[in-house]
């Protein structure tokens, strides 16, 4: 094949994967052995930064973007009008290699479109990890997207090859998906995810007796939601969320807010684009229920059905229960301590620890690195300043919003950032 062919597809096929948020990884120790080429190392392979600070890339690509299906939200639908290409299985491998070789990526970001039935497409995804690791030695990053409704046989075999495997649940609501992709069932997703939740169970089980035993999807699995594409709730997102962190024992769960691309009567319109906001505040919360030993229920219910847009969720939970503090930050145990706007674990652990040799004041916290423009609402310490506060829910919000600065203050969306 002519090189300027491969290099249309290649933009084809990279373009439409840029839709896919869920490439970031953590967990996987796959090393370099036998003078191989890559290494997968603990801190994993991202579109992002790590947390030392290390940038790292990834081919991130699509092995076809013909799809047997027409989901209204997608842009490789079947009905839509758009260039169509597919990378033969060894043209990947290659690219990869090649790419690698040249210092431009690190590992493998590979899903597809659905073309001719779930198994015919796993099985070219399985066959190129399968190339990468047994031809070309390569011990880089992998991460497959499993393909809904794959057999039990080819999810086995794509974690013994790839660092991680995810599906993506696309829509969190069942009445949602029926809408916007009713020839998809949510049972094909579901599938996969316990096979692959089963595999990781024995897997950790046989390592304890056999060292030997192969590794199996080292840095787990994820799911990643498109949001906005079917009026949910964010109370209806994370309670999603939370169903499948709890039964298939997922890394990550992905929010992607949906970008219109179709006058489908059943869409968002053209230009009514999911605010980043809303995106930030789910992670946020996700954040909340995975770290900080909140139960959903705490954020999001019956009475509170959507994240507040200008404050952070552990703000806005602590607003709604200030029966609950103020907090005496020399007394307090660990799991209040974390429910203290302004805290992040850090600081939970660096308070735990100094308070051990004397009693903390404002300026121990303020070293700790406790942000106090918030925090100061909300707790008590050894000083009397502040103590004597007698203030409402509504002016300590408008106190905290007026002094703080953001790079959405000019659009008067705070976006803040994820718990300092």
């Amino acid at each position: 094949m002519s090189f300027d062919r491969l290099k249309e597809k290649l933009n084809i096929l990279a373009d439409a994967a840029k839709y896919d948020v869920s490439c970031s990884s953590s967990g996987s120790n796959r090393t370099n052995k036998n003078k191989g080429l890559g290494n997968a190392s603990a801190s994993g392979i991202c579109h992002t930064y790590t947390e030392d600070g290390r940038c790292v890339s990834l081919l991130k690509i699509l092995l076809t973007n013909h799809c047997i299906f027409d989901c209204a939200y997608c842009v490789t639908r079947k009905s839509n009008d758009i260039k169509r290409a597919a990378f033969k299985v060894q043209e990947v491998v290659d690219l990869t290699i090649n790419f690698y070789r040249r210092n431009y990526i690190e590992g493998l970001f590979l899903s597809s479109g659905i073309f001719k039935n779930a198994d015919y497409t796993m099985e070219r995804l399985v066959a190129v990890a399968k190339k990468l690791r047994l031809e070309e030695n390569f011990n880089g990053y992998i991460h497959l997207k499993s393909i809904p409704g794959a057999s039990d046989e080819l999810m086995r075999e794509a974690g013994l090859y790839a660092d991680r495997l995810s599906v993506n649940i696309e829509i969190p609501t069942t009445s949602g998906l029926k809408l916007l992709a009713p020839d998809k069932k949510r049972e094909d997703f579901i599938k996969p995810m316990v096979k692959v939740k089963n595999e990781i169970i024995q897997y950790k089980a046989e390592k304890k007796l056999i060292k030997s035993t192969p590794k199996y999807a080292p840095a787990g699995q994820s799911t990643q939601m498109i949001i906005g594409a079917s009026g949910e709730t964010d109370k209806d997102i994370m309670y999603a969320s939370n169903y499948f962190y709890k039964n298939f024992n997922l890394k990550r769960v992905y929010y992607s807010g949906y970008v219109p691309i179709s006058y489908d009567s059943r869409l968002p319109q053209i230009g009514a684009e999911v605010p980043m906001l809303r995106e930030n505040r789910l992670y946020q919360t996700d954040w909340l229920l995975r770290f900080y030993g909140f139960d959903i229920t705490e954020i999001l219910n019956e009475h509170h059905m959507n994240l507040d847009l200008d404050i952070d969720p552990k703000l806005s939970w602590a607003l709604r229960n200030m029966n609950e503090f103020p907090v005496d930050i020399n007394k307090a145990d660990g799991r209040m301590l974390a429910r203290i706007p302004g805290l992040g674990m850090r600081s939970v652990y660096k308070i735990l620890k100094a308070r051990k040799f004397r009693a903390l004041n404002w300026d121990h916290l303020k070293k700790i690195g406790v942000a106090l423009n918030r925090a100061q609402y909300f707790i008590t310490c050894d000083s009397k300043d502040f103590e004597t506060r007698d203030l409402t829910p509504e002016r300590i919000k408008g106190y905290i919003l007026q002094n703080s600065k953001t790079k959405f203050n000019s659009a008067r969306q705070a976006q803040l950032s994820l718990f300092s």
